[in-house]
C-alpha cells in the first residue's frame, strides 16, 4: 500500500491540503505532515514588539532560551521580563516563548476556528515564539500533537519521522534536549506554511531570520495525571471512617507476613476504584479536562448582573463575552446533558448544552434561543465570571 505524502499544499478552502477526515485517518497521531500555504497570504496579527510587551506582564507565562553555539551551552530564563532588557539582547541565537497568547489576543484566538475539525476540548493553547536569527530551543520531542504555523520570517525545521528514533536526553542542560538527533526531513517554512507533528516525533527548529511561529498545542494529560486526579476526587468523597478493616482477623502464622486475606481486604478497601460507574467517570472527566491547566482561576464579579438586567442589556444591543480563560465542553447525561466549565458540572438539556458550549458571545438572539434551563445555567456562568456583560454604547 502506497504511503501518503509527507508534504502537501493547502488552500483557503482546504487548509490541511485534504479533507479533514483524510488527515485524521492518515496523519493524526501517525506521521508528520508539512502543509505549504495552509494559510495563503498569512499576515501575523501580532508583532515581535507586542509579544515582548506581553512577556513583561506578571500573568503571562513566558520564557527565553539562549544558545551559546561556541560552547554548545543552553540557558533558560523565565518571565516576567523587564521591558528594558530586550534592546540589549544579542542579535542572534535566542528565542522568546509566550504561552496562552490566545487568552490575551482575540485575533490570535480567532485562529482556533481553523482547527474545529478537532474536539475543542482537546485544544490547549496557542504559544507564540519570536526567534532572532539562529534562535532555537534545541532538538526535542513533545508528548502531544502540535501544529507549527509560520507567521513571520522563515524557520528551518528538521524532523526524524522514523519509528524508534532515539529519545535519550542530554544530562548537561536543564532543558529536555535530545542527546542524539538524526533528521530524515529538512524544510524551510515561510509565512502561511504549517507543520503538523504527532506526539513523540523528534524535531528541531532554527530561525533563518527574525521570525514568529505560532504553536497550536493539544491537551494530552498523561495516564499518571488522570489516575492521580481521579483517585483524589474519589478519596475526597469518602468519609474518614471508611478505612482498611479486618474484623475477620485470625492469629497469623507469621506476624510479619502480609497474607492473602489481607490483600483481599485491601481490594475491598479500594472497591470504589474497581467499580467506578460510567456516569461518575464522565462527570469527573468533564470537570478535569476543562480545568485551565495554567492555574489562574476565573474570579466571580463582586456584583454580577441579575438575569433581568442581562436580558435588558442584550435587548438594547449589549453582548455577553466569554472569559478567555473559560474552557467549556459538554457530554450527554441520560436524556439530557452536562455542561462543563473549568471544573464546574451543570445539568441541562442537550440543545442548550450545545449552544452554550459553542457560545463565545451571547446576544439577544442567542439568549432567546435558549430554553428556561439554558438561561438559568447561563446566569450561573455569568455569576461565576465566565461571561462578562458588555453594555451597548450610549449615543451622544
Amino acid at each position: 500500500m502506497k504511503r501518503p505524502p509527507i508534504e502537501v499544499t493547502g488552500s483557503h478552502r482546504q487548509p490541511l491540503g485534504m479533507p479533514a477526515a483524510a488527515f485524521l485517518r492518515d496523519y493524526w497521531q501517525k506521521r508528520p505532515l508539512l502543509i505549504r500555504q495552509a494559510f495563503p497570504g498569512f499576515e501575523s496579527p501580532i508583532s515581535p514588539e507586542d509579544l515582548a510587551g506581553l512577556a513583561c506582564e506578571e500573568a503571562a507565562l513566558s520564557r527565553i532560551v539562549l544558545h551559546d553555539r561556541g560552547r554548545d551551552r543552553w540557558e533558560l530564563r523565565t518571565g516576567p521580563f523587564d521591558e528594558a532588557m530586550f534592546p540589549d539582547m544579542p542579535r542572534r541565537d535566542w528565542t522568546l516563548l509566550v504561552q496562552d497568547v490566545d487568552k490575551w489576543d482575540m485575533d490570535i484566538r480567532a485562529l482556533l476556528d481553523a482547527f474545529r475539525f478537532l474536539p475543542a476540548w482537546r485544544l490547549d493553547d496557542i504559544m507564540v515564539s519570536f526567534a532572532a536569527p539562529g534562535g532555537s530551543v534545541g532538538a526535542h520531542v513533545d508528548q502531544y500533537d502540535v501544529f507549527l504555523l509560520q507567521a513571520q520570517g522563515h524557520r528551518r525545521w528538521q524532523v526524524d519521522s522514523r519509528p524508534g528514533a532515539p529519545q535519550d536526553f542530554r544530562d548537561d542542560v536543564e532543558l529536555k534536549l535530545l542527546a542524539r538527533f538524526d533528521p530524515d526531513h529538512d524544510w524551510v517554512l515561510a509565512p502561511g506554511d504549517m507543520l503538523y507533528l504527532p506526539p513523540g516525533v523528534p524535531h528541531h527548529g532554527v530561525a533563518e531570520d527574525a521570525c514568529l511561529t505560532f504553536s497550536v498545542g493539544m491537551r494530552a494529560p498523561s495516564q499518571a495525571e488522570l489516575m492521580v486526579d481521579l483517585a483524589e476526587e474519589l478519596a475526597a468523597a469518602l468519609p474518614d471512617e471508611a478505612r482498611y478493616a479486618d474484623p475477620d482477623l485470625t492469629p497469623p502464622r507469621d506476624a510479619w507476613e502480609i497474607d492473602g486475606a489481607a490483600f483481599g481486604r485491601l481490594r475491598e478497601a479500594l472497591a470504589d476504584l474497581q467499580s467506578l460507574d460510567e456516569d461518575r467517570l464522565r462527570a469527573w472527566f468533564g470537570r478535569f479536562i476543562t480545568q485551565y491547566r495554567a492555574g489562574g482561576e476565573i474570579e466571580a464579579p463582586a456584583r454580577a448582573p441579575d438575569a433581568n438586567a442581562v436580558a435588558r442589556a442584550l435587548d438594547q444591543g449589549g453582548i455577553l463575552l466569554r472569559h478567555p480563560h473559560s474552557r467549556v465542553a459538554w457530554a450527554r447525561h441520560g436524556r439530557g446533558a452536562r455542561l462543563f466549565a473549568n471544573g464546574l458540572g451543570l445539568s441541562l438539556g442537550i440543545a442548550d448544552a450545545r449552544r452554550l458550549a459553542a457560545a463565545e458571545r451571547v446576544d439577544a438572539a442567542g439568549l432567546a434561543a435558549l430554553g428556561a434551563g439554558g438561561r438559568e445555567i447561563l446566569q450561573t456562568l455569568v455569576a461565576a465570571g465566565h461571561y462578562q456583560l458588555v453594555k451597548p454604547r450610549r449615543r451622544r
